[in-house]
């Protein structure tokens, strides 16, 4: 039944879905070449909208003195502007497409910075990001339709909450509304008969360890598929969602604006969306172009993580061979004050994995700055005697330009959004 209703419901808002999803089944195993040649004349069908349809890229292109004719191939993408994300924010009235499609989805997201984000997405344009994102989940043997458990249900009005209900019982979905004991085992029991659950990382992870303090409680053994999405998954979330649900978290990365960009395969490595995607990696940071994007060209878009790329030789054992970003390092943010000098907020990502590499101290954190030169720097874990250690690999980093009030056993998820790992007011 489930299926049926799924296929109604995608016959009438994505009709193009199920034909894209055949052909990246098919492209699933294709070589290097054959995804650089599919790569390529999408390329050029986005371009030519670009220059033809854009109000936006007309005059950006034309105030840079770049023709079409200047742009043949993939190759060429060097030649065109990257597109901050300030300057897509500004500008996205004009970036959206004057072409008239048959179907279009307004699309609209706040974005890490508050600031609303509305843009014009054509039908094909989300029914290939939906089918990448099927596509990942045939890779564990789940189907779109199956039974699911959603980790988004926090902050909800009691008159919304009619409402999400009743769109999850048509999509064969349950979510969790508020994180109390009752709450909880009410949600694990229905876990039983789940085959994935999906949410945000932090909130599977602290779900899970407070299923994993429940004595008796009886865990769900079948689940396939725990996909985190939106949030850095950290390494040490594995243990306890192994514990609780029998799986760890597996990741899709990707945005609103820019799509679908990579999902992580069952060895373990997060491969590129390549039939939908181009990423290159400049300076250490992500820059996308989206090739299904017509309706809002997203060409060269710098979104703000820090990436490592797999070398173009490295092969995954799953046989795939779309290229792989090995990890996705966090979002370039604000900086952190010193006294006398300031830090990029990533440097705490690099203080805490040498902790993990180095000495074998896995700790989850979230750093707070209200003032110059003081960082107060929560640790989850009950964890003083590697008090020393970490001093130490602050003191690498920021040297005693930083004065820093470390607090062991905190609370670092208020369960009503996003997990930031740095938080400032300056």
């Amino acid at each position: 039944m489930h299926s049926l209703i799924f296929k109604l419901g995608i016959k009438s808002r994505n009709p193009s879905l199920l034909r894209f999803y055949r052909e990246l089944v098919k492209t699933d195993s294709a070589s290097l070449e054959e995804l650089k040649s599919i790569q390529e004349n999408k390329f050029k069908e986005l371009i030519d909208f670009a220059f033809n349809y854009s109000p936006y890229y007309k005059k950006k292109l034309n105030d840079l003195n770049i023709v079409r004719d200047d742009i043949n191939s993939v190759d060429d993408l060097v030649k065109l502007p990257i597109l901050e994300k300030d300057e897509l924010r500004d500008n996205a009235e004009a970036i959206n497409s004057t072409f008239k499609f048959n179907k279009v989805i307004v699309s609209e997201t706040s974005g890490t910075s508050g600031q609303p984000l509305k843009f014009i997405k054509d039908e094909e344009w989300d029914s290939m990001n939906r089918a990448s994102m099927y596509r990942g989940y045939s890779w564990y043997g789940v189907n779109p339709w199956d039974k699911n458990g959603y980790f988004w249900g926090y902050n909800i009005s009691g008159k919304d909450q009619f409402k999400i209900k009743l769109l999850d019982v048509l999509q064969n979905r349950f979510r969790i509304f508020s994180y109390n004991e009752n709450e909880i085992i009410k949600f694990t029991k229905k876990l039983k008969s789940a085959d994935y659950i999906e949410g945000y990382s932090s909130m599977i992870y602290e779900v899970a360890k407070r299923i994993n303090s429940i004595e008796g409680i009886q865990k769900p053994k079948k689940i396939k598929l725990i996909k985190g999405t939106s949030e850095k998954i950290y390494d040490n979330y594995h243990s306890e969602t192994i514990k609780a649900f029998g799986s760890k978290i597996r990741s899709e990365y990707g945005a609103a604006e820019a799509g679908l960009i990579a999902f992580e395969c069952p060895e373990g490595y997060m491969h590129i969306n390549s039939e939908n995607v181009i990423v290159e990696e400049i300076n250490g940071e992500i820059v996308v172009t989206n090739l299904m994007s017509k309706s809002f060209p997203i060409i060269r878009y710098k979104l703000g993580d820090k990436i490592t790329l797999a070398q173009d030789n490295f092969k995954c054992k799953c046989g795939r061979h779309h290229p792989v970003i090995l990890d996705v390092l966090g979002r370039v943010g604000k900086n952190i004050i010193g006294y006398q000098n300031s830090y990029p907020s990533l440097t705490f990502y690099y203080v805490f994995k040498n902790l993990a590499l180095n000495h074998d101290i896995i700790l989850n954190y979230q750093a707070i700055q209200n003032e110059r030169g003081v960082i107060i720097l929560k640790i989850e874990q009950e964890s003083p005697e590697s008090k020393d250690l970490l001093t130490i690999e602050l003191r690498k980093y920021f040297g005693s330009d930083i004065s820093f009030e470390i607090n062991f056993g905190a609370k670092l998820h208020t369960m009503e959004g996003k997990l930031k790992d740095f938080i400032t007011t300056l």
